[in-house]
């Protein structure tokens, strides 16, 4: 049976998630919330690179707001990154999971501490993609929705694993969502 906790966690997240599929700028302001819960529901599970995450999670709220503000209130555009660039990205945060979860395994209690750690890094990466408004930031959710289920099933939170299942369809609407937004600027 989830607790409370897990429960608003999960709702406000998943608010904010379907925002930012939207591209709403209100995503921001439902991942204070949504991510703080998330920090304490980590914490009690021994999920602490999960933790970490969620501590940056909620400052890049701030970062967001900002950035897709733009001038004037308007929406700054939707970008493509290029593949290059995307595949350093990538491999630096397979190394940094690498070394956390060295960190993690040696001096603390975690569980999975390697998934754990790959959670949290790409989840960096996808964030640092979306507050850009690089459209390529799915991808990144995608194959953090791919780890994050089995974890937190495995933690027994199942109603989390639940969500993060869903969260692929989520994926699914973004990228095509975003796509077209990317494809309509660009044509202009």
């Amino acid at each position: 049976m989830p607790s409370w906790l897990e429960i608003a966690a999960n709702l406000t997240v998943a608010a904010s998630i379907f925002l930012a599929a939207r591209n709403s700028i209100y995503t921001w302001w439902a991942t204070f919330v949504g991510c703080g819960l998330f920090a304490v529901l980590c914490w009690q599970n021994q999920l602490y690179a999960d933790v970490t995450l969620q501590c940056f999670f909620i400052g890049t709220a701030i970062w967001g707001i900002r950035h897709w503000r733009g001038q004037h209130a308007k929406p700054s555009p939707i970008r493509s990154i290029p593949r290059w660039e995307l595949a350093c990205y990538s491999m630096a945060a397979l190394c940094i999971a690498s070394s956390y979860a060295m960190l993690l395994h040696f001096f603390t209690d975690a569980y999975a501490p390697f998934l754990d750690s790959l959670v949290l890094t790409f989840s960096v990466l996808a964030q640092f993609l979306l507050v850009q408004r690089y459209r390529e930031n799915w991808w990144c959710w995608l194959v953090v929705n791919t780890i994050a289920v089995p974890l937190y099933y495995s933690r027994g939170l199942e109603l989390t694993a639940l969500f993060y299942s869903i969260y692929w369809l989520n994926v699914c609407y973004g990228i095509w969502q975003w796509r077209r937004i990317y494809q309509t600027q660009n044509a202009q």
